[in-house]
């Protein structure tokens, strides 16, 4: 195994770009501790404190950010206003024509999608970072008691709002040269990154609160998920195509056989992350409501349901967003019509199906099949942990009684499953660099 990995380094050009991808966490990580302008230092630590011992809200929202939203950092807002924007993009093409006709022109259309991507997460960063800069100054996040801009004026909220901004975009530019220049899947990398920072503080947390012996349990339990997750994420249901023989001049092509790898999680850790980002809009929608009256009440239902993860509120609409999303997602990622037009057009045909609609439909059938269990797995691992925490640790709803500090540890099942896919994925395009150069990759 360690020769593997120091094939990684022996070859110049995936040496430079693994390094390329690592400065760019390093300045992202970086970035996610420089506090905004005109930020009260004092007051981020006591809300950082505080975000430690609660679920709900605060703790919701700091978990793509990698603790940078309580620290109101430059790069506070994370990457969710790219993610919010690629799920409306997406979803826009299915109703509007001429997304739809970008999507189906290649690079040139994709370019386009691109662009207009970035327009709306710029709109989306300036939204979010304006609603950010009220609700610290006013408490509302938390519920008032701490005031993180002191300095309360227009300028200050310009200032703000402009380096909050700016920050995002300049997370996304980081994104995609990672994407560009690194060794790919730069948004995923920079979102596990994110999650994965929060780890060894939610392990102190629950160390300090709830002893050593919980601290191991919850490690054997999270292995035990990880192995589940690697399994299933490696699973595929091949479909075997076979191609006709055909004679061009004096040579004879095709005949040969291939097949079709349909994944039982087709849609990977995607779903996960767009319900969460689904999840993620009423707990800012309600931290701006009023702190009496109804707007409290509104405030109060969703941090006890729609912010805690052992909520059956939570459990119920985050679960079928997750299977929602994952029909969804694997509906755009592989199309049946097109590609049974490909293997007609190639010369193909699947064993025993008529090239066409019945091959189409065949694809069809197959898809919506194993879909149902990788979607049925991918809410299982969100959800089920949550439970499996709360019983282990003692921690339930509330944010009050013993174990109430290792509450934040609840998003495990996200965590987890964000990582292993990401990885997953990124050492797939590793071992394809190394096995293009005859070396032997990690992946058998």
């Amino acid at each position: 195994m360690l020769s593997r990995v120091l094939n990684m380094f022996r070859v110049a050009d995936l040496r430079n770009k693994i390094l390329f991808t690592l400065s760019m966490i390093a300045l992202y990580r970086l970035g996610a501790f420089i506090p905004a302008p005109g930020v009260d230092i004092d007051a981020v630590q006591l809300l950082r404190d505080q975000a430690n011992q609660r679920t709900g809200i605060l703790g919701f929202i700091q978990l793509f950010s990698g603790g940078a939203l309580t620290q109101f950092a430059i790069f506070a807002l994370g990457i969710m206003p790219y993610i919010t924007s690629s799920i409306i993009m997406q979803i826009l093409g299915v109703v509007i024509p001429k997304i739809e006709q970008w999507q189906e022109q290649g690079a040139v259309g994709q370019r386009k999608i691109t662009q207009w991507t970035r327009y709306m997460t710029i709109g989306i960063a300036v939204v979010q970072s304006t609603s950010f800069a009220f609700l610290f100054h006013n408490g509302g996040v938390i519920g008032g008691g701490i005031d993180l801009l002191p300095d309360f004026s227009a300028w200050t909220v310009f200032v703000v709002v402009l380096t909050l901004t700016a920050g995002m975009a300049l997370l996304m530019w980081m994104g995609e040269l990672i994407t560009q220049r690194g060794i790919g899947n730069g948004m995923s990398l920079l979102i596990m990154a994110s999650v994965l920072s929060s780890l060894p503080a939610q392990g102190s947390l629950v160390q300090a609160e709830n002893g050593t012996p919980a601290l191991i349990s919850l490690i054997l339990a999270f292995v035990a998920i990880l192995v589940a997750i690697v399994f299933v994420e490696q699973g595929q249901r091949r479909i075997p195509v076979q191609f006709a023989k055909r004679v061009v001049g004096r040579r004879m092509y095709g005949g040969q056989s291939t097949y079709i790898p349909l994944k039982v999680n087709q849609a990977g850790v995607i779903p996960v992350i767009f319900a969460s980002s689904v999840l993620y809009l009423p707990t800012l929608i309600a931290a701006a409501m009023p702190q009496t009256g109804w707007g409290d009440a509104i405030r109060r239902f969703v941090d006890d349901n729609l912010a805690t993860p052992t909520s059956p509120i939570y459990m119920f609409f985050f679960g079928l967003m997750i299977i929602g999303f994952a029909y969804f997602y694997t509906a755009i990622s592989f199309d049946p019509v097109k590609q049974a037009d490909t293997i007609r057009k190639q010369g193909g045909f699947i064993p025993g199906i008529r090239p066409g609609p019945q091959t189409e439909r065949y694809l069809n059938r197959i898809l919506t099949r194993i879909t149902f269990p990788g979607a049925l797995f991918l809410a299982a691992v969100a959800l089920v942990p949550s439970v499996v925490i709360a019983v282990l640790l003692g921690t339930g709803a509330s944010s009050t009684g013993h174990g109430a500090g290792a509450s934040g540890v609840t998003f495990g099942g996200i965590s987890l499953l964000i990582a292993a896919g990401v990885s997953l994925e990124t050492m797939k395009q590793i071992d394809s660099q190394l096995m293009m150069r005859n070396y032997e990759g990690f992946l058998k």
